[in-house]
């Protein structure tokens, strides 16, 4: 039976029950820095990164939380930290925006844009949760070459200083 074949109260509690649903949501707020426990909430103890400048998957909570804070630190656009960055969809100045979001039971693709080094970067946040609303996998895909470059070269930066930190 098609979503269409629902009548719209029952496609409604049907959509409502879906997990992926609150997860976004708490992902949303996660972005804005403003998710109590960030993302050790968000995230499964055995959540899978695939990262577009990484071969392999990273496996657990703690090199995937790792990645994402890099991330968030390389990937702000124009802005000086990410939650600053954070945009509207109707917003074209440069910062991190999700312009469109695909969201359907366990599944979500979360479209954005934003610039690193003056490059513009288009990409995809693709999130699978479990039943319990956790998220279980993560692969982040990135375009055009020359973003995907620009953003591996941030990122490795990034890394370096969080592990000199941590030294």
């Amino acid at each position: 039976m098609g979503s269409s074949d629902l009548p719209s109260d029952d496609y409604g509690r049907l959509m409502a029950n879906e997990p992926i649903h609150d997860v976004i949501e708490r992902w949303h707020q996660h972005m804005r820095g403003q998710l109590p426990g960030g993302l050790d909430e968000l995230l499964h103890d055995d959540v899978v990164f695939l990262s577009p400048v990484v071969f392999t998957p990273q496996k657990g909570k703690a090199i995937t939380m790792l990645y994402l804070n890099a991330a968030n630190q390389a990937l702000p656009g124009e802005a000086s930290n990410f939650a600053e960055a954070i945009t509207d969809s109707s917003d074209s100045s440069g910062k991190f925006r999700y312009t469109k979001e695909i969201v359907d039971g366990h599944h979500a693709m979360l479209e954005f844009e934003t610039t690193v080094d003056g490059k513009a970067v288009n990409g995809v946040d693709i999130i699978t949760c479990d039943d319990d609303g956790k998220i279980v996998e993560l692969k982040v895909m990135v375009r055009p070459l020359q973003a995907v470059n620009a953003v591996h070269q941030q990122m490795g930066q990034m890394l370096e200083r969080m592990k000199s930190l941590s030294e």
